[in-house]
């Protein structure tokens, strides 16, 4: 086991082991993270934390359903098949048989943190362990926390009360989802405390973009308008909002392409958009092909109807590209309105298109602050927030 020192200087970055306040003492987190299996973005946590010095172990509980996508998850990294793709239906079924797993493989008794990645799902064992083992945890609010489960399981909202009353910190990607979530869910004599335990923390991005930053760009010509969207084609992404926006910009007299990159999984909005003939449609590309297409578009637009986060806004920042994004959601909230793009209701084309005019209006200095503000979600910035963290847990 590797001994860490907890007090943590965090303006520094470097290896835990080298720095000189506080007790040295033995740590050791376990990680619960169904979502591993599918959003590998969470290996650049892991890997760092590692080369960090802090001594980790992941758990993924899955269901015999799932085909596992990617098979380089890391060395600290167990994968259990532990459910029936059924036993969803079922929230205490599936997660007691979870649970049951999660005893049999480790010895919880040896870790100090409990780090887990849902409030739900990951947060109930979490709770759980807690109870029996005394192990203090932390727990991140998703998307599916606050748009699935408190939206529609009622009978549960109790539960999640209960998960972040328990846990030492509550982490939320942004100001925003913090906001909406203590105010519409948490009873008001508990939203004090819950408020005084949260802490903000966004996900990052892959070393890539920081190491290809691209350069402050010219203000686009109207008459050579290029817009940019990258993700799945789906009713959530809200591509037919975007399209609504350019009609009316077009009707204005811009002359505009439309840039979408990504995975169809909704043909019905597919066949809306595929026939336009401002509409450019590209397959899914890998990062070293993406660059390109971030760096020949201008404004990149993704007015999700729900987002966690959203690393596509971070990315296209990197290459110096003003975002606009769904205000109340995951990436309102990280910077003012105005410094890398602008906020906008997700089902308003009008105010879609005044945000473009206001972006374009002073483009060179959002273009600017996009590049010298992206550092923010590199991942080692982020993980010395969670060193933080753990030690306030401790």
């Amino acid at each position: 086991m590797t001994k860490v020192k907890l007090r943590i200087e965090v303006i520094a970055i470097g290896d835990c082991k080298n720095y000189n306040y506080g007790e040295e003492i033995d740590v050791k987190i376990l990680h619960i993270n169904s979502y591993y299996s599918s959003s590998s973005f969470y290996k650049n946590l892991y890997d760092n934390q590692i080369e960090n010095g802090l001594d980790i172990d992941v758990f993924v509980p899955i269901s015999s359903s799932v085909i596992l996508n990617n098979s380089d998850l890391g060395k600290y990294t167990t994968v259990s098949v532990n459910h029936g793709k059924y036993d969803r239906i079922l929230f205490f079924l599936k997660h007691n048989k979870i649970y049951k797993d999660i005893i049999r493989r480790f010895k919880i008794g040896e870790y100090s943190v409990i780090h887990a990645h849902s409030l739900f799902s990951n947060g109930y064992i979490a709770y759980k362990l807690k109870q029996e083992y005394g192990v203090p945890y932390i727990v991140a609010v998703r998307n599916t926390d606050v748009n699935v489960f408190f939206k529609y399981m009622v009978h549960l909202r109790k539960l999640g009360i209960q998960i972040l009353q328990e846990a030492d910190k509550v982490i939320f990607l942004s100001k925003s989802y913090r906001d909406f979530v203590i105010q519409k869910y948490v009873p008001e004599k508990f939203k004090k405390e819950i408020f005084n335990k949260a802490e903000i923390i966004p996900n990052g991005i892959d070393d890539f973009w920081f190491n290809n930053k691209g350069n402050i760009r010219n203000t686009p010509d109207k008459n050579n308008l290029k817009l940019l969207y990258v993700g799945a084609i789906n009713k959530n992404k809200n591509i037919i909002i975007t399209i609504k926006a350019i009609k009316i910009l077009q009707n204005e007299g811009y002359n505009i392409n439309f840039t979408v990159v990504g995975k169809v999984e909704d043909k019905s909005i597919f066949n809306q958009i595929k026939n336009l003939s401002f509409i450019t449609y590209i397959t899914p590309k890998p990062k070293e092909e993406l660059i390109n297409i971030y760096r020949a578009n201008d404004i990149f637009i993704m007015p999700s109807k729900t987002e966690t986060f959203g690393l596509v806004y971070a990315e296209a920042m990197s290459q110096g590209i003003p975002v606009i994004y769904t205000k109340g959601q995951g990436f309102d909230g990280q910077f003012e309105e105005g410094i890398v793009g602008y906020s906008v209701q997700h089902d308003s084309a009008e105010e879609i298109v005044e945000r473009v005019k206001a972006i374009l209006d002073d483009y060179k200095t959002i273009s600017n602050n996009c590049i010298n503000k992206v550092d923010k979600f590199d991942w080692d910035e982020i993980a010395k927030g969670y060193y933080s963290i753990y030690e306030d847990a401790l």
